[in-house]
């Protein structure tokens, strides 16, 4: 039966793995030495700008340590394609950057379609165990709200509706899929962070378990896939191994994290092991479901003498982040039949 635990001989009948992956801030030989060790397998990198020949100098620095740089996520050449204002020029990046993913061999790209606005939050220092520093989102403080993203670092008035961005968005990937079926490249689309219906005015699309699976639809290819953040379907309220289960056959990559609240309008981070989120039972779920891509830590708290740290992207939390999810990795990996097994 799917999700029984049902003994170490599974490992060598479903040698597929997941892989632990991490975003690393700053990105350099300290850190990635760190990660090594910690036995993190693949990198992701933010988008390194037009100039492309970057990406394959991040390559070469990454695998220097015996990793994979797998992921390109964050600062990408989007936001007037997701208001439908482009002249043309972002649309060309983005299918070049595919077109040089694919020739390095950089399996996955992961974007968003927050339209102005990014991820917000209205409080960077919130209280978790120990004193560690998380950030909250609560939609009453609006008005402090702060977008955490260099390309929509501020959060513009321009209004946009719900139908418009979904027009936009299969516009986008009528141009995108088509590349990335051509380069081997699997585009992973990020829910919106928090996942609210509408934020000052600029509606959200990427906010329900329906609307993944209208995004897959929209133009079905296997390069046309999801990024399950699993604090952002938390904050939505929704079982998270159910919803695993459901989304299954589309997911290629995984944000691993949790968060505690009330629902969208306001929810803080918390440490991969103090939020209310079975993560046992998550991790087995991905492993039901044959889940062998890369997963990575979010949203990590800061610790001690990381004050001055991005909030959410600090060291020390990923740290911690890395020993507790490579243990319900192993463990997951060694007692969870996947399905195609059962």
């Amino acid at each position: 039966m799917p999700g029984r635990w049902a003994g170490s001989t599974l490992a060598a009948l479903h040698p597929a793995a997941m892989r632990l992956a991490s975003v690393l801030t700053p990105l350099d030989e300290h850190n990635l030495t760190l990660a090594a060790q910690c036995g993190v397998q693949d990198i992701t990198v933010r988008y390194p700008g037009p100039d492309l020949a970057k990406l394959a100098e991040l390559q070469q620095q990454i695998s220097a340590h015996g990793l994979r740089l797998a992921i390109v996520e964050g600062y990408l050449p989007i936001e007037q394609l997701k208001l439908g204002r482009d002249d043309g020029s972002e649309l060309a990046a983005m299918q070049a950057l595919l077109r040089e993913m694919g020739r390095l061999g950089i399996p996955l790209l992961c974007y968003n379609f927050m339209a102005g606005t990014d991820w917000v939050r209205t409080r960077l220092d919130a209280p978790e165990r120990g004193g560690a520093r998380v950030t909250e989102f609560d939609l009453a403080a609006a008005e402090r709200a702060v977008s955490l993203s260099a390309t929509a670092s501020t959060i513009g008035t321009d209004r946009i509706s719900a139908e418009q961005l979904w027009v936009n968005l299969e516009r986008l990937l009528r141009e995108l899929v088509p590349v990335a079926e051509e380069c081997g490249v699997t585009l992973a689309m990020h829910p919106d962070d928090p996942p609210l219906p509408e934020f000052r005015g600029k509606a959200r699309i990427m906010n329900s378990v329906e609307n993944f699976e209208r995004l897959v639809r929209l133009v079905p290819s296997k390069r046309n896939g999801i990024c399950f953040c699993q604090g952002t379907f938390a904050a939505l309220g929704v079982d998270i191994p159910a919803t695993i289960r459901r989304l299954g056959p589309h997911i290629r990559y995984v944000h691993f994290r949790d968060v505690r609240g009330t629902g969208p309008e306001h929810f803080v981070e918390t440490f991969h092991d103090n939020g209310p989120t079975d993560m046992v039972a998550a991790m087995a779920a991905y492993r039901e479901i044959g889940f062998a891509g890369p997963m990575r830590p979010d949203h990590v708290p800061q610790l001690l003498g990381e004050e001055a740290g991005e909030p959410g992207y600090t060291m020390q939390g990923r740290l911690f982040a890395y020993g507790y999810m490579r243990g319900l990795m192993q463990a997951a990996e060694k007692l969870v039949r996947p399905a195609s097994q059962s």
